[in-house]
């Protein structure tokens, strides 16, 4: 991650703190782990930005730069000035985030003073005034070394992620919506505007390909997959089936440039192979391609943005059972599709119990699911418009029924009553993407700011 670094100044405030502030802002960045780029201190009076001149020669050295930097950083040693700094953020495409020092009891003379404090809102102004999104730290004022800046920095560097992720991609479809699935239904149109564009591929070319490829041709992938998964002396017959087909699935990947994927899983491959497919898409998951069941592609997509915004691969599950009477807990199911990283041991592979009528439909994940604070959010699109939502709770080792099978645990919720009836009101489907940590107001700076969705704290 790479950060480009900007100084506002106002010719009225002391200058030569600009030079401080240089060497502070360099230190804090490399400090937190990330590079920078910073335009010649000798372009500019005092390496800082404060005319329209001096603006455009700073837009200048972000041209030449293009590509090579995921976010700004406005630094106001002082005041700033707002013709400057909205000539030099004219045509920013990337995340911004706003950061003035403080200034210091006993040194609010004019020899010494910043007023950065109140330059901030002026500056936010203008570049809300010009249309430019921007974030902020989270003290108003703070210096590049105080510690809490560390934090702006990291969470500042989810969102550059997590914006550049989701700007342009593609998903791809395996197979059409099955008729009793009318809730993954989604406008294709409405995405595409958002950069977000869909190949649908059918299921019987698939096939095709599976059943023409030799063994040989899939036996790494058969190695990685039951290292990844323990097939517990199961008919490896049945393994090496969904090596073939993550191989396939991972051809069209790469072929077509797909971030994440939706599959038709069933009942094509229970009736055609007496599998499941569940313990492909787990295994893509986890090797950083968002793989959503049921063609649900709206969820494929919050997942790729839960798990860019928290650094690690997310999961779907089905908002699926009430836990007694307790109405700040539910339990989160689904039959198998959770990735590795998400449980608590290596999963094993079992039989599908609901297509015990095809055969014996191998292809299931099971396991615990990890205890700990999550985020949980879903997708959808209506009237021409990407809606979300997210909210944090906590998977908490609550025991389950013995009868359960594929992955499930109790998710805690304080508010899990309001977030449900939300979820009734205004057309959510039963499906919710779980993502790893407290991520939910990157995601709503994400989408509200900088992409233009329509997103809700719940």
């Amino acid at each position: 991650m790479r950060f480009a670094l900007f100084f506002g100044n106002r010719g009225v405030f002391p200058g030569e703190i600009i030079a401080a502030a240089r060497r502070e802002m360099t230190e804090a960045v490399t400090r937190c782990g990330f590079e920078y780029i910073i335009m010649d201190e000798k372009l500019t009076r005092f390496g800082a930005v404060e005319t329209c001149l001096e603006g455009e020669a700073y837009a200048e050295f972000l041209r030449q730069n293009e590509g090579n930097y995921d976010g700004v950083i406005i630094c106001l040693p002082n005041f700033g000035d707002e013709n400057g700094i909205s000539v030099a953020m004219s045509e920013v495409k990337v995340p911004i985030l706003v950061q003035a020092y403080p200034d210091v009891k006993g040194e609010m003379g004019p020899a010494l003073r910043r007023d950065a404090y109140c330059g901030k809102l002026a500056v936010c102004n203008i570049l809300r005034q010009c249309g430019i999104p921007f974030s902020l730290t989270d003290k108003y004022a703070v210096s590049p070394t105080d510690p809490a800046f560390d934090a702006d920095l990291a969470r500042f560097e989810a969102i550059c992620r997590t914006v550049k992720g989701m700007r342009r991609f593609k998903v791809g479809v395996f197979g059409g919506r099955t008729t009793p699935f009318k809730t993954t239904r989604f406008d294709e149109t409405t995405l595409q505007k958002s950069g977000i564009t869909v190949e649908t591929f059918d299921l019987e070319e698939i096939f095709e390909k599976v059943d023409s490829m030799p063994d040989v041709d899939a036996e790494d992938t058969l190695k990685s997959l039951t290292c990844y998964a323990c097939y517990n002396g199961r008919d490896l017959k049945k393994a090496m089936l969904h090596a073939k087909f993550i191989k396939v699935f991972e051809e069209y990947i790469a072929n077509y440039r797909l971030s994440a994927i939706g599959v038709r899983c069933w009942e094509d491959f229970q009736r055609k192979y007496e599998i499941a497919p569940c313990i492909c898409m787990s295994y893509l998951t986890d090797k950083g391609i968002p793989s959503a069941c049921e063609t649900d592609v709206t969820s494929a997509v919050m997942m790729r943005a839960l798990s860019l915004a928290s650094g690690s691969p997310a999961m779907l599950l089905d908002v699926n059972n009430n836990y007694g009477d307790d109405q700040q807990r539910c339990i989160l199911f689904h039959c198998g599709v959770s990735p590795a990283s998400m449980m608590t041991c290596t999963p094993s592979v079992c039989a599908h119990k609901l297509f015990a009528r095809h055969g014996d439909c191998t292809g299931t994940v099971a396991g615990g699911l990890i205890s700990g604070p999550v985020t949980v959010g879903s997708l959808r699109t209506e009237n021409g418009r990407i809606y979300a939502f997210a909210g944090t709770g906590s998977m908490t080792d609550d025991p389950i029924d013995e009868d359960f099978f594929g992955t499930a645990s109790v998710f805690y919720k304080e508010n899990l009553k309001e977030m449900l009836k939300y979820m009734s009101r205004n057309g959510y489907k039963h499906h919710t993407v779980v993502a790893k940590g407290d991520v939910a107001d990157i995601v709503d700076e994400v989408f509200r700011i900088y992409l233009g969705y329509e997103i809700d704290l719940i």
